[in-house]
Formats: C-alpha cells, sequence, structure tokens
C-alpha cells in the first residue's frame, strides 16, 4: 500500500454497516411481515415514510437528524442527561442516522419476498395449528432466502457507501466518524489523490462483488434482479 494508507476508516465502515445490519433486520422482520399481511389504507402512508430516505437528499435528511439528535432537542436531552450518551459527532449518532437511512433497503426486499409466498401454503401451516410467529419462522422464512439475502447485502453495502447523512451527523472524527466516504472526501480536498485513487478502488471492487452477490443469487433462484 502506498504512503498514507488508513485501515482504520474501512474497519469503522464495516463495523457501522454490520451493526446497522442485524439492528434493522430484527427491526424490519416483524414489519415486512404485518404490511405483507395487511391491507390497511394507512399502508401506502407507512410504506412512503419508510421508503422516504431514498428519495430524499441525504442532506436534507442529515440535517433534520441533526437537529434531533442535537443535546437541545428532547431526545438528544434525555439521552445526554439520563445515559450520557451524546448523539451528535458520535458513533452511536452515526448508528442511528444509518439505520434511518437504510432502513428501506432492508424493509423492501424482505416485504417484496413475503407478499411472493403463495396464500395457500399460509392456510396449510394455520390448518396444522401454526400460530403466526411460528408460520413465519418455519413457513415464510425458509421460502424467502433470497430476499434476505439480498436486503442483507443490500443494507451492509448501502451503509458503507453512506456519506452525507454520515458527515452531516458525525462529522470527521479519527476512528469515531470518519468512514471510508468521509476519508477519501478529505484526501481529494488535499490533493491527495494517490492514496484517494487506492480508497476509491477498494470501495469499487466491494461494490461490484456486492452486486455480482446479489445477481448471481437473483439468477440461482429466478427471481427478476
Amino acid at each position: 500500500m502506498s504512503e498514507g494508507f488508513d485501515i482504520e476508516p474501512f474497519l469503522l465502515s464495516f463495523r457501522l454497516a454490520a451493526i446497522t445490519t442485524v439492528i434493522l433486520f430484527a427491526v424490519s422482520l416483524p414489519l415486512a411481515w404485518k404490511l405483507s399481511q395487511t391491507r390497511s389504507v394507512f399502508k401506502p402512508f407507512v410504506e412512503a415514510c419508510i421508503s422516504m430516505p431514498i428519495v430524499l437528499p441525504p442532506t436534507v435528511l442529515g440535517f433534520y437528524l441533526l437537529v434531533l439528535l442535537s443535546g437541545r432537542s428532547p431526545l438528544g436531552m434525555f439521552f445526554g442527561e439520563r445515559l450520557h450518551i451524546d448523539l451528535v459527532f458520535t458513533f452511536e449518532g452515526i448508528l442511528i442516522a444509518s439505520c434511518i437511512y437504510s432502513f428501506p433497503f432492508m424493509l423492501q426486499p424482505l416485504q417484496a419476498g413475503m407478499e411472493q409466498v403463495p396464500v395457500k401454503l399460509l392456510e396449510a401451516s394455520y390448518t396444522l395449528g401454526k400460530s403466526k410467529l411460528q408460520t413465519l419462522l418455519h413457513v415464510i422464512l425458509p421460502n424467502i432466502k433470497p430476499s434476505m439475502l439480498t436486503g442483507l447485502i443490500i443494507t451492509f453495502a448501502h451503509t458503507v457507501g453512506e456519506f452525507g447523512v454520515v458527515l452531516m451527523v458525525g462529522g470527521s472524527i479519527q476512528g469515531e466518524t470518519r468512514v471510508a466516504s468521509i476519508a477519501i472526501y478529505e484526501l481529494v480536498e488535499r490533493m491527495e489523490y494517490g492514496t484517494a485513487h487506492i480508497y476509491a478502488a477498494i470501495l469499487i471492487a466491494f461494490s461490484f462483488a456486492v452486486l455480482m452477490t446479489v445477481y448471481l443469487l437473483n439468477h440461482r433462484y429466478k427471481i427478476p434482479g
């Protein structure tokens, strides 16, 4: 590696992505199941709210998250005074921001997979006396493996590539909030293009590997990619 290369931003990015992915999978699984089964008139509203991070500029979302998590907000004051945790310019802050920003990338594949499971399988499970939880664990999940893998992989990769939201909420603190994408931005600002090329090449290779994995899975299970 060339002089000046630092692996820490990548380790921080992968750590952030891993924790975000685990949290979102746990939160999205029951919500996706609920949305896939409901016909409520409020369903489109809930789906639109959850999907907002896909279309909102990251700086807009990051700005309002900064306001929400700051020490002057009720939430920020609660965490600061009761739990002694600062949510701005800390890892905890960018973790919350990442979970909100990447939420739809986990939820949508899970929901789509659940909605494609034949109704007859669900009816058969209920007829055999299985509860909704048992049906989810033993009938639904085995039949949506490609969707689960897609959600997990895309969420992880999307979090690794975050920039605007993380920068707004976390800034650039070495070892705390300076993830790989921010490190590249700072390298370019300092005109250290050689090291920036290395950082960028790593993320390009990572992104290509992620997409290849998703498309191979979709092809293997004959799910439209």
